[in-house]
């Protein structure tokens, strides 16, 4: 029988890594511990990820990074400091190493966390027209920048069917500002051979809702697109809960 699910035993003398608040245990896990990690897994197999709230799922994660404690303090921890699991998972790593028991082997598996899951909704976009599967490019894009906590600005190229060539960052920024540059983003394109581009960035505060510095940033990109017979799909203001996309709101 193998022992995917179950505790391993950890020999006596083996030490304990990214230590939680309270004394690390060796050896095999106290039953009330084992019994309870048992349980949740148990649990997230039979009724899935929706079934558990932030905290037992962030536990889930960090069963394997800290395999000798209660990690419930340090899930709570965790959701106190960021909010909840999306901002967690999605936080820099520095600023996890600033809690309290977030150590490298925790970074390390929440870093994990988010690479698959950017990299599923990434998948969804992959080889299929983006316009025509405008829903999954929305959940990409909020899986991917929702949660910064810095500007970035992204763009998509895509070829005359609208399929996803590339997605690059172009530029980060500060918590209310980043920096874009229309003739490097058109130059980018023509590199490519793209036909068309969707700009995409972040508002960190959570409202979507344009500067006058994007619209006319947007403008400008829009221009020299046209100077160059390339089209500009749209532009997408990620916020934490919603999105403004330009074609929608006119400024297209």
């Amino acid at each position: 029988m193998g022992r995917s699910f179950n505790e391993p035993f950890l020999p006596l003398d083996t030490p304990a890594e990214d230590e939680a608040d309270g004394v690390a245990l060796t050896g095999r896990l106290p039953s009330y511990i084992s019994d309870h990690r048992q349980r949740l897994r148990d649990r997230f197999l039979q009724a899935g990820g929706a079934a558990l709230p932030d905290y037992e799922l962030l536990e889930l994660v960090l069963f394997r990074a800290i395999p000798r404690q209660d990690v419930k303090p340090l899930a709570r921890l965790l959701l106190d400091t960021f909010g909840d699991f999306n901002r967690v998972v999605s936080a820099a790593p520095a600023r996890l190493q600033m809690v309290k028991g977030a150590g490298p082997a925790v970074v390390l598996e929440l870093k994990l966390v988010e690479a698959a899951a950017q990299r599923l909704m990434r998948a969804r976009v992959l080889q299929t027209s983006v316009l025509s599967s405008w829903d999954a490019l929305l959940d990409y894009c909020h899986t991917s920048m929702a949660h910064r906590e810095i500007e970035e600005f992204r763009v998509l190229f895509l070829d005359r069917k609208n399929v996803l060539i590339a997605d690059e960052e172009q530029a980060r920024g500060t918590v209310d500002h980043v920096p874009v540059y229309p003739r490097e983003i058109v130059k980018r394109a023509l590199e490519l051979n793209a036909s068309a581009l969707i700009l995409v960035h972040n508002h960190p505060s959570g409202d979507p809702t344009p500067s006058e510095a994007d619209l006319a940033m947007t403008a400008q990109v829009n221009a020299a697109c046209g100077a160059l017979g390339l089209v500009l799909h749209d532009h997408l203001i990620i916020g934490k809960s919603r999105e403004v996309s330009f074609r929608a709101q006119g400024y297209l």
